[in-house]
């Protein structure tokens, strides 16, 4: 199933391997300050965005809800992400947690629902019991899909291992300086949907010669060339921006398509250099 959007674009589904579908492109809110969510979702869903991704780090989901709620849109039309704050990986923490999402948020379910972080150097090494636990919120239907985000191949194996169910979708980061070839080959090997976070490297790949160049060459700018490049490799990707005019142009991505030397220049860029923290070290608990 493809989703229709606004205008002549269609932005196309990605099927899950618990059988739910997501689309391919998003909005995402990161770092967009809680007064001003309401107004960027409500552009978002304007524009044809059908899928946000928030986070109860983010501190904004309630304006999400708010914002979903006013659009001329039924509840179902709208895929919403949330995901697992680092300070309750406990189960009755996370549960707990998983409650206020859904409070805040307004809905009786949220479509897919993250562990933000593995956090290996925290509680114990033990995010199998947190697993566990948003296995508890698929199974009673208040999560359609489970994932998680940041995990490496080890620690998904350590999943297969101890519990019978495979996340749907692993969301690590991937820009054209961190292709992720073997964490997205593992994603894949294993029926899981890899989303890519900071999906141009916060700004960084925009200047490459590469990229400016093929942009030069499609007639689109460098951003549509990276985010189309995500989109050819078959990941999920979700920019965000409070621009206006970025946010439409960031949509305008299925008008073209990028030839196989254009692909192969772009991914050839990996520097393995991450933007974001490394997943094996990260323990940060938001205080």
């Amino acid at each position: 199933m493809e989703q229709a959007a606004a205008g002549t674009h269609v932005v196309p589904d990605i099927v899950l391997n618990d059988g739910h579908t997501i689309p391919q492109l998003g909005f995402g809110v990161f770092q967009i300050r809680p007064d001003e969510t309401v107004e960027a979702v409500t552009r978002a869903l304007d524009i044809g965005y059908r899928h946000i991704d928030t986070a109860e780090m983010y501190g904004n989901e309630r304006e999400v809800g708010e914002a979903v709620a006013r659009a001329p849109l039924d509840r179902s039309e709208v895929f919403v992400t949330s995901k697992l704050n680092n300070g309750f990986h406990r189960p009755d923490d996370a549960r707990r947690a998983f409650d206020r999402t859904l409070e805040a948020l307004g809905f009786e379910y949220v479509d897919l629902f993250l562990i933000h972080w593995p956090l290996p150097t925290l509680y114990g090494g033990d995010f199998v019991s947190t697993w566990q636990t948003l296995i508890e919120f698929r199974r009673d239907g208040r999560a359609r899909s489970i994932g998680v985000s940041n995990f490496q191949p080890h620690h998904l194996d350590r999943l297969a291992d101890e519990t019978d169910v495979v996340p749907s979708v692993n969301q690590i980061e991937v820009h054209p300086y961190l292709a992720q070839d073997v964490v997205r080959g593992y994603d894949a090997d294993h029926g899981i949907a890899t989303e890519a976070w900071s999906p141009i490297a916060q700004g960084l790949v925009l200047d490459d010669p590469v990229i400016v160049s093929v942009a030069g060459a499609v007639g689109k700018t460098p951003a549509q060339v990276v985010l189309r490049w995500h989109l050819q490799r078959g990941d999920i990707v979700f920019p965000k921006s409070v621009t206006p005019s970025r946010m439409q142009e960031n949509f305008e991505l299925f008008d073209f398509e990028l030839g196989p030397d254009a692909m192969a220049a772009v991914t050839g860029l990996n520097r393995n250099e991450r933007t974001g923290p490394d997943p094996d070290a990260f323990d940060y608990i938001p205080t």
